[in-house]
């Protein structure tokens, strides 16, 4: 014989009264009938359900809750670096140290450039004349809960 499958109540509002039975951990808004979970943690990502009783009838509704670290402050390394020609080739790459499912993109610092900045991913590869280099590149670094940014100057080029 199987064992009976066990759910854990968090709140259970019975006669129009609420009774937590985790009040330190989590808090009911009843203006909005939310549940908000206190110093969420990692632990708190699972499937939550949600059910209402109608008389003989259950309403039943299914939340998965997805717990993300933020991102950190991303950096911004110089992978390949080449001045020849009064021209500049970069390859850069953008990461942070921190953060659960952290995407990447690029753009200029003041919008202008002309699009050399723009970009998806973590890399970056530009190429420009060095006396045009008075430009800033700006990787963000996303997740679902945060962003962070980093800038680059392109003046950096000439300078090793």
């Amino acid at each position: 014989m199987e064992e009976p499958l066990k759910k854990k109540f968090l709140l259970k509002i019975s006669g129009g009264n609420p009774v937590e039975f985790e009040p330190e951990r989590m808090r009911f808004h009843e203006q909005d009938f939310s549940l908000e979970i206190l110093n969420t943690s990692r632990e708190d990502q699972r499937l939550y359900e949600y059910s209402v009783n109608k008389g003989s009838e259950e309403e039943v509704w299914q939340v998965q809750l997805e717990v993300f670290e933020p991102v950190a402050e991303p950096s911004i390394r110089i992978l390949r670096r080449d001045s020849s020609n009064g021209s500049c080739s970069l390859a850069l790459r953008c990461s942070s140290q921190r953060g659960d499912a952290v995407s990447y993109s690029w753009d200029s610092r003041d919008g202008g450039s002309g699009g050399i900045c723009s970009g998806n991913g973590s890399d970056l590869a530009l190429s420009f004349p060095l006396r045009s280099a008075a430009f800033g590149c700006v990787c963000t670094a996303r997740n679902p809960v945060s962003s962070r940014h980093a800038a680059f100057d392109a003046a950096q080029c000439g300078s090793q």
